[in-house]
């Protein structure tokens, strides 16, 4: 009983990774390596396949292994956080201009103490 549902929820999970690509507030990366995940223990074929793939194996297996992230996608992160602070600052009313500054120091502390893959 529990392959079909994790064979589903892995395939929501990529379904969702693969919109984040697109969609600037839905993240790629934890949909993909949940997905990896629910595939490990469903679907091994679909599993290796994530893993294969040059633009998602590498950091999946980086994850998995040395619980590493990239260091262009930590620049990325660090990067595109800012845009959203410097958004947030000129768009919120007052004391809410302060919250996404609040939550990228906390999401970047979180990221850069990871090691570099």
């Amino acid at each position: 009983m529990k392959k079909p549902v994790y064979r589903a929820l892995g395939a929501i999970s990529l379904l969702l990774g693969i919109a984040g690509i697109f969609l600037p507030l839905l993240p790629t990366t934890p949909f993909l390596l949940l997905a990896a995940f629910l595939f490990a223990r469903s679907h091994p074929e679909w599993e290796a396949r994530l893993l294969a793939h040059p633009r998602t194996g590498p950091a999946i297996l980086a994850w998995r292994e040395r619980r590493a992230i990239p260091l262009a996608a930590k620049r990325a992160a660090a990067l595109l956080m800012a845009i959203s602070v410097a958004v947030g600052w000129l768009t919120l009313a007052d004391p809410w201009r302060f919250l996404p500054a609040a939550i990228a120091v906390a999401v970047l502390g979180w990221i850069w103490t990871r090691p570099s893959a």
